[in-house]
């Protein structure tokens, strides 16, 4: 765990944040005492998409794109 003063983190933020994208926790303090985190971020728990998992699970009427009768006086 790394701690910084505020003006020290604003002389190397993007050092700071590439830091905590690797897995570390810095701190950066005020003066009256106050402080933030700068912690990674959780992993995303999604599962990636797989091609043809819904298969069988969609389907389309045979006449789908037959006329509609509410539509005869339109056409």
């Amino acid at each position: 765990m790394q701690t910084y003063s505020i003006e020290k983190a604003r002389q190397r933020l993007s050092q700071l944040v590439a830091a905590a994208h690797t897995g570390k926790t810095v701190i950066i303090t005020a003066e009256n005492g106050t402080a933030v985190t700068l912690v990674p971020s959780p992993p995303k728990l999604r599962k990636p998409r797989k091609a043809g998992s819904a298969r069988g699970q969609v389907w389309m009427a045979a006449d789908f794109d037959a006329p509609l009768d509410d539509f005869a006086d339109y056409m």
